[in-house]
């Protein structure tokens, strides 16, 4: 191979991550494969000294940088408030995103989800989660509903969630009574144990 092939190439191919990071229904990986692109495209600027390019590519290094340093010290940004379970609007999102939830939540009945309580997560006031529960005698939550959408699903939402049910919201414990395999890695991830059938955080 060629230098100026080989040099080719490495244009191409930082095209073909900028045009995939696009495809990403996640904001974290949009970002990270978009600034892989960059990154590879001001190396090929440089040695084919297309310096407008190289310049324009910087730039976007950097906002792509900055977008993801703000979603990873995003506490400022991300605000839990409660909702009434049978709000028109939490109906609506639900509805929204029922085929995505059936994935996580195979058992949740938007119909009839047999909970009393109910968190939406925003991140900069833009709702990013939503979660569903039972509150039990004991103080504790039962969970029906962890959801976040796909666009911040890499985000860490739960970890902001998570404290702040077992923080401000005073409750004792949270609890899964079963989960499927896919969540329950997550729930594994974020610090859940397993306990019986189900998986159970406590402060």
């Amino acid at each position: 191979m060629t230098t100026e092939t080989l040099i080719q190439a490495i244009g191409y191919f930082s095209t073909v991550l900028i045009l995939i990071s696009f495809l990403m229904t996640s904001v974290v990986k949009l970002r990270l494969l978009n600034l892989a692109g960059s990154v590879i495209f001001v190396v090929f600027a440089f040695l084919t000294g297309s310096y407008p390019t190289a310049i324009m590519n910087i730039g976007l290094c950097l906002i792509n940088i900055y977008f993801l340093i703000r979603l990873w010290r995003s506490k400022r940004l991300t605000l839990m408030l409660p909702i009434e379970t049978d709000n028109a609007y939490l109906r609506e999102f639900v509805k929204l995103y029922r085929e995505d939830i059936s994935r996580y939540f195979p058992d949740f009945d938007p119909a009839a989800p047999q909970a009393d309580t109910a968190y939406f997560v925003y991140y900069d006031m833009n709702p990013v989660g939503l979660c569903m529960g039972r509150r039990r005698p004991d103080g504790s939550l039962e969970l029906c509903l962890d959801y976040t959408t796909p666009q911040y699903r890499d985000a860490s939402v739960g970890r902001f969630l998570y404290p702040h049910l077992l923080g401000e919201a005073g409750f004792t414990a949270l609890e899964f009574p079963k989960a499927s395999e896919q969540h329950a890695a997550y729930l594994r991830k974020v610090g859940f144990r397993q306990q019986g059938g189900g998986w159970r955080l406590e402060p």
